[in-house]
Parts: structure tokens; sequence; C-alpha cells
């Protein structure tokens, strides 16, 4: 959304937006209510086409090449194009992608990157070949990833990042001078789509793993611990500043101004907001006022899957 308003304002004076292809209307929330994405409804407002596919057939890319068309922008598409559609673009089709590539290629760049540690990641601008975000880089903006940003947080970070991104590299490609470099292969990782199952916790690693992966998979799919019988979803978490809290892993040790305490592997985490089922996710205080956990209550653990490869 950042991208396509900056498009239709400053922007308008480097490109214009002919036309926009995006997923067709799907059921969403708890209502499942079939709705109009937001950026359809952008498009509707301005009067633009809207194309919706099931599948990229070849009527679908003749209805691209009747927009005439300089450049296609993908973003989060969802859909493996074709060479003749990448092609149907005068200046072929781009991609921008939430990761400094070659790290992170795949479905879940910006979960994994919180997930894996990381304090920095960013938007990167490439070409768009037929092998999983592989293709030359053009330019990238960098994004830091703060000690309590979640995936939401991020994600908006890097929405913003793609503006000045693109308002550098549209009139290069426009006049000619945008370069494209090569990925490193060597250097790849790679990430999947995530399951539900995906927010389980292993207490008996570094509490600094577990923070990471509670902050990273916010809000979907979302950390879980069982207590006294209900899977308390995790919607923040931090490493506790040392105290002499201590216990064995999965152990509640107490809690402090800003969260609800539990002994780790390695050091103490601090869960800062919590939600039963049913209910809002709420500030640490204000969860454990209606819903109490005594030091010495111990919270399962269960085996984590890993999010990123080398293959």
């Amino acid at each position: 959304m950042p991208i396509l308003d900056w498009l239709a304002g400053e922007g308008a004076d480097v490109a214009q937006v002919v036309g926009v292809f995006t997923q067709p209307d799907r059921p969403t929330g708890r209502g499942q209510q079939v709705r109009a994405s937001p950026i359809k409804v952008w498009a509707e407002t301005r009067g633009l086409p809207v194309l919706q596919p099931e599948k990229l057939t070849e009527e679908v890319r003749l209805q691209l090449a009747a927009l005439r068309a300089d450049v296609g922008l993908v973003m989060a598409y969802g859909h493996i194009l074709r060479d003749d559609f990448m092609g149907t673009p005068r200046l072929g089709m781009l991609n921008l992608h939430t990761s400094l590539l070659p790290k992170y290629r795949g479905a879940s760049p910006i979960q994994s990157a919180i997930a894996s540690g990381e304090r920095a990641t960013g938007v990167t601008l490439m070409r768009i070949v037929r092998r999983l975000d592989a293709g030359p880089v053009a330019d990238v903006e960098g994004v830091a990833i703060g000690a309590l940003d979640t995936a939401a947080d991020v994600e908006t970070k890097l929405g913003a990042a793609c503006v000045p991104l693109l308002r550098r590299a549209l009139p290069r490609l426009a006049g000619g001078t945008l370069t494209f470099t090569p990925q490193d292969d060597a250097a790849a990782t790679y990430c999947r789509k995530l399951a539900k199952e995906d927010g389980a916790l292993d207490l008996a690693v570094p509490a600094r793993e577990l923070a990471a992966r509670i902050n990273g998979l916010f809000p979907w799919p979302g950390c879980t611990v069982e207590i006294a019988g209900q899977a308390v979803k995790l919607g923040l978490a931090d490493v506790a500043a040392p105290a002499g809290a201590s216990g064995t892993p999965g152990e509640v040790v107490g809690q402090d101004a800003d969260g609800l305490l539990v002994a780790t592997g390695e050091g103490v985490l601090r869960l800062r907001r919590l939600q039963r089922p049913g209910g809002r996710l709420l500030p640490a205080a204000e969860f454990l006022r209606g819903f109490p956990v005594p030091a010495g209550t111990r919270l399962p653990s269960r085996a984590m899957s890993g999010l990123v490869t080398t293959r």
C-alpha cells in the first residue's frame, strides 16, 4: 500500500499505474466473509483496471498486454509467472522481496529473519527469473529490526522502505541506467511457508532464541504455551535483565513490571503480551490480574521445527 499511495501522489511524476493484478477475493476474519482486499479497493477507487485471475492463462496474458505496461512490479503475489507472462511488459517484471537477498529466499522472509535473531533486514528489488528469488539485484533498502519488533512491526517498516527504493530505481530504469548484479548463490538461505505447528516452543533452548521466535512469528502463526490446560498465545517477549532468578527450563520464576518470567535453557525469558483462547492480547500485568500464574508453575515444552535452510 505505501508503494501504491506514493505512485498515486508524488510518484505520479515518475510512473503511472495502468492496471492492478491481485488475488481473487477470499474469506477473511473470524466470520470468514468474502471481502475485497485493500489493494483492490485502492485500484477501484481510482478507476483502474483490476484483474483477479485464479490462473495466469494465455487469455490473462493478453489482458496484461492490452494494458501496454512498460514494467510490472510484483510483491507477494503468490503466482508462479511463466516466461511469456514476465516478458509481456516492455521492460519485463521486477520483484520487491522483503529480505536482503540472497538471504531468506522463499515464503517467510520477514518472520524467518526476526526468528533467526537478525538485527537488520530490507527490501531487495530484483529481476524475476524462473528460480526461487534468485534473479539479479538492482538495489536494496535496509531497515533495522528492534529488540521488541514483531513481524507485524517489521512488515510496516518494509512497506515504507519500498518507497525510497522505487524513487531511486524507476527513473534509472526508464533512462536505461539501472544495472543488475547477479546474486551469490553460495550465500543463499531459504525459508519455507509457515504452519500453525511452528508456534511450538522448546523452553530448554536459550531465552534469546525463544524471544526472537515469539516476536518473529507474531501475529501468525503465533507461538503458544500451555498454562493451566489452556493454549496461551504469546505476542511479545524479550530476555529479562539478570536478576539472580534461576530455575529449571519452563519454570515460572516470577514476574516484573513488564512481564511473566520463565526460566529457559540459558537465561530468563520475559513474556510481555499474552492472550487466552477467545480473549484479547493483553500486556502481561493486565493478563496476570485475570489469569494468575504463580511462581513454580511449569510450562511444558514442545519440539521446535527449523525455519531456515541452506538448501
